[in-house]
């Protein structure tokens, strides 16, 4: 392989070929993740069948074409149909000494954007968690005596009044079970990490979702059979999986609909945190499905604790989620639109330790 074909696979950018008839010529590996496809599949096709993109640039393209100058595109939503439209800024240019032929480098502008408002999500969180497990604290002990009180009144109270002592009885119940929920969350212990295989947790989660709150859901599986094993805990993951999938199922409603559970690898992916080098997170699990979509103002913040699109939804399911996986060095998100909502959880590849150990999955 010449420098050329290495410089071609190492760039980090989503990277594209196009002839004079716009047409795709060839794409590197950056960009065969973008679009979910391989250079092969892709060779030949006419690019802007393979993308959407709001805004006007056919026209622009051949006005660059002909006039051999680039063109730069910011800020405008693209769109693959394998995703929903993503924030990006687009490069353009001639390709020096072959007429016609155009690179277009696509970039992304959403990732930078979530990360900084995941990170500050996180730390106010955390505030919000410790005022929660307090209040939690401190309100069961009350609760207690008020359930012993009404279950003490309820011993001389005519049957017609005991209808009153029980709805007390059953509301302080109620709060308990939220309260628990409460400290369970903060108190969640740290990830024992391991060698985990993400597919078979997946299958585990999808029979048990089938089984119970989905039953009424079509699940569709997108895997790729060599993607390697993650340096993750298995139970918490598990409880990940869960989640992500009881909500897709309770947001589809009685009609039913399809989740697709995908993954992959892309070795691209890395995540840098305050005073930290990058660490590579590689592997990505997403789980779509063709539900409404969130309400758009939850959208940027349906990690945060306490809030719920659901009328009775505790706001903790994807908090959790958002925990677990920031307690294994990893990254969740989420883009949603009427008819596709995926979830995509990045992880690291198991370390050298961990493979030398017995797989926990």
């Amino acid at each position: 392989m010449n420098s050329n074909a290495y410089l071609w696979q190492s760039l980090p950018l989503a990277t594209v070929l196009i002839d004079q008839d716009d047409k795709i010529v060839d794409i590197n590996p950056a960009a065969e993740t973008f679009f979910n496809n391989s250079a092969k599949a892709l060779s030949g096709t006419p690019v802007w069948d393979r993308m959407a993109v709001d805004a006007p640039i056919e026209q622009a393209l051949k006005r660059a074409r002909e006039n051999a100058s680039p063109l730069y595109v910011n800020d405008v939503d693209v769109s693959t149909g394998e995703r929903a439209p993503l924030l990006c800024s687009l490069k353009l240019a001639p390709m020096v000494g072959v007429d016609g032929m155009m690179i277009l480098m696509i970039s992304p502008r959403e990732l930078a954007g979530r990360l900084s408002q995941s990170q500050s999500v996180k730390s106010a969180a955390k505030s919000a968690i410790g005022m929660a497990e307090m209040l939690a604290h401190e309100i069961k002990n009350p609760l207690a005596g008020i359930t012993g009180a009404a279950q003490l009144l309820s011993m001389n109270l005519k049957a017609e009044d005991l209808e009153l002592t029980d709805l007390i009885v059953e509301e302080s119940r109620r709060i308990v079970k939220l309260l628990e929920q409460v400290e369970q969350f903060g108190n969640l212990r740290p990830p024992e990490l391991g060698s985990v295989n993400l597919h078979d947790v997946l299958d585990r989660a999808r029979r048990s979702t089938l089984l119970g709150v989905g039953a009424h859901m079509s699940v569709v599986e997108q895997y790729d059979p060599s993607l390697p094993h993650a340096h993750a805990d298995a139970d918490q993951m598990l409880q990940v999986i869960l989640n992500l999938l009881k909500n897709a199922s309770e947001a589809a409603g009685k009609r039913g609909g399809t989740i697709r559970l995908r993954t992959f690898y892309e070795h691209s992916f890395s995540l840098r945190r305050a005073g930290n080098a990058g660490r590579p997170l590689p592997l990505q699990i997403e789980i779509v499905d063709d539900g409404p979509g969130l309400p758009p103002d939850l959208e940027d913040s349906v990690f945060d604790p306490f809030v719920s699109g659901r009328e009775n939804g505790t706001g903790l399911g994807l908090a959790l989620v958002s925990k677990i996986i920031a307690d294994h060095g990893g990254w969740v998100a989420v883009d949603s639109v009427p008819g596709h909502t995926a979830f995509r959880i990045s992880l690291p590849v198991a370390t050298a330790d961990a493979l030398e150990k017995k797989d926990i999955s």
